[in-house]
């Protein structure tokens, strides 16, 4: 496997490195694509570009097929991400933003059978901020990320450190949201150290998500009966340096231009959001996310150095022993062996009811130490999960390196990534037998 995808690092750092003196030179005289509408600069409109490219190896899950052919491991290639940001300050009190693009495209990409229908809008909002010069209250409504959970349920995605976000903190991703965002109304703002964001979601349907919705049965799944509303709250106070507040999402790593010290507490509620069967009777479960976080991103030894690191606790209740796998843009569509729960290809169990921690850390190394070419990021996270369903944890470990050309705006990175692999035991139980890996290079343009 190493020696397999060695080749390909080697040739893709070759590739890169000579663009990165260029995109150095040119970051000195354009720094971003933003027009002022006004002499300080205080109202503008600025657009963004993101590109996130994955070149992967993954060993498969066991009785993996693609396409019918049994598959011990894959090669593939991606877009993770592929999004364009339009957004400003138009006048003193209003602000606007939109996001369009794309996720998880690679060869099995589809939307209906086709392979064309992949972007959409991710973000479409206006907001209005109450008193002139502060943050203190803004009011928004439209698509937004924007929810109660964590910091990293509404990530800055390219500014994240680890190559992906822990995703099962996007606790409702693709069941009733689109791609982790909903129709919604909020206030959020910052009082003093306090960062604030509540907020009233409308949901979408979860038979409306492209996907045929899981059948009634004993344990909870997304209710295709009824409407109800959900309700969002996150604080974090700034123990250190304010965060800035342009737009909902939230920066990964600073690398080291700030000094943040944060607590987080946040909560997710939506009733009757799932349901069950018990003997006859339909059971219809109230949905609570909570969370507490510590988030840490500072330089050290006079900015030679910067750490970021991040340790949270999640409980997540879905309602009776629910559980749903997910893989990353799974390079699989089969699985020929019932007998193993995870299903094909990349795919765990990712989200249930249950407790989560989860945990990151990295150090930024001394910032020109390749020269021109900018310098090196090691990270590593931890996930570790207990679901009611579930007889063993769900633990995932993450390793990688940032090669940082122009901090996050060329960015090239390598990660391994090790899943476990459950499957149906004799007692009826469900426990992990086995485990897997995937490694992946990543380049990253943000502009």
């Amino acid at each position: 496997m190493i020696i397999r995808i060695l080749p390909v690092i080697a040739f893709v750092a070759m590739t890169f490195q000579s663009s990165a003196q260029a995109a150095t030179d040119t970051a000195k005289s354009i720094s971003e694509l933003k027009l002022k509408l006004n002499a300080d600069g205080s109202k503008y409109i600025k657009a963004t570009v993101l590109n996130q490219t994955w070149v992967r190896w993954n060993q498969s899950n066991p009785g993996t097929t693609v396409n019918g052919e049994p598959t011990d491991n894959t090669f593939d290639i991606g877009l993770r991400r592929t999004r364009m940001q339009l957004f400003g300050q138009i006048s003193d009190h209003v602000f606007f933003y939109t996001q369009f693009g794309m996720n998880n495209f690679n060869f099995l990409a589809q939307n209906s059978g086709n392979r064309k229908l992949q972007a959409f809008f991710h973000d479409a909002l206006g907001e209005y901020k109450v008193f002139k010069g502060n943050d203190k209250l803004k009011i928004g409504a439209g698509l937004t990320i924007l929810n109660g959970l964590s910091r990293f349920s509404q990530p800055s995605i390219g500014t994240i450190m680890t190559t992906d976000v822990p995703v099962f903190l996007q606790s409702t991703v693709d069941q009733t949201d689109e791609f982790a965002r909903k129709l919604s109304l909020y206030a959020r703002g910052q009082v003093g150290k306090i960062d604030y964001r509540i907020s009233i979601a409308d949901p979408f349907p979860v038979q409306t998500n492209g996907a045929t919705a899981p059948a009634l049965g004993k344990t909870a799944t997304f209710t295709t009966w009824g409407h109800s509303h959900q309700y969002n709250a996150l604080l974090i106070y700034n123990i250190l340096d304010k965060e800035p507040h342009t737009t909902p999402y939230m920066t990964g790593t600073y690398l080291g231009s700030r000094r943040v010290l944060n607590i987080e507490a946040g909560a997710i509620y939506q009733p009757d959001a799932t349901w069950n069967l018990s003997g006859t009777d339909t059971i219809f479960n109230n949905m609570l996310h909570w969370g507490v976080a510590l988030y840490a991103d500072m330089p050290l030894k006079n900015n030679k150095y910067a750490f970021s690191g991040y340790a949270g606790y999640f409980a997540t209740d879905y309602g009776t022993d629910y559980i749903r796998n997910n893989g990353i843009m799974n390079p699989a569509n089969g699985n020929a062996k019932p007998v193993i729960f995870n299903g094909a290809g990349n795919t765990y169990p990712m989200f249930g009811t249950g407790s989560n921690i989860y945990v990151q850390a990295g150090i930024r190394l001394p910032q020109h130490m390749l020269g021109d070419a900018g310098t090196l990021m090691p990270y590593v996270s931890l996930r570790t999960s207990s679901y009611d369903r579930l007889a063993d944890a769900v633990n995932v470990y993450n390793a990688g390196i940032n090669w940082l050309m122009n901090r996050h705006q060329s960015k090239l990175s390598l990660n391994y990534e090790h899943r476990p692999v459950f499957e149906y035991l004799a007692d009826g139980t469900i426990g992990t037998t086995s485990g897997a890996g995937s490694m992946w290079v990543q380049y990253q343009i943000y502009f």
